[in-house]
């Protein structure tokens, strides 16, 4: 079986349900995954925007969501999960609003796409302390097992 990452809220390359958005409530969306493959020991969820500020002229990728070392048997993360009901284990890392937890689009100008992109790691990560998306992907160099990736997008109506 191979290892994907869904959501009932919006198929791939649909589009983000404003619930989920700064139009909306700004909560996170329910994804749910496969099981990931023999020897994962824990995932890897990074949300980011690569169109950031303008799809038309792109200058860098915006981080919405961090979390690392959730249990590969959570299979799910609900939507609007709190920082107190993520499975037991999970730490976070910062967005580029500096703060942890998810922030949801709110794309400035044109229809974005926002990756959520789930790793399956053969090891657990040592406690990073709240650590960037570079600290993060650095401390997973070699620990790759397997990725799964959903696309949504979004453009605010205005």
């Amino acid at each position: 079986m191979t290892f994907r990452l869904s959501s009932t809220a919006f198929a791939p390359d649909g589009t983000i349900p404003d619930v989920y958005t700064c139009d909306g409530r700004d909560v996170s969306p329910p994804l749910n995954w496969t099981e990931p493959p023999a020897g994962t020991r824990s995932l890897v969820l990074i949300v980011d925007d690569p169109d950031a500020p303008d799809p038309a002229a792109p200058k860098m990728t915006w981080t919405h969501w961090m979390l690392y070392n959730l249990p590969p048997t959570a299979g799910i993360l609900p939507e609007g999960v709190a920082d107190s009901d993520l499975p037991p284990g999970t730490l976070q890392g910062l967005n580029d609003w500096q703060r942890t937890g998810y922030g949801g689009p709110c794309p400035p100008i044109g229809n974005h796409r926002y990756f959520h992109k789930l790793y399956a790691l053969d090891k657990e990560l040592v406690d990073l302390r709240r650590p960037t998306k570079a600290m993060l992907e650095h401390s997973m160099q070699g620990h790759v097992l397997a990725q799964a990736e959903l696309i949504g997008r979004y453009q605010r109506h205005r």
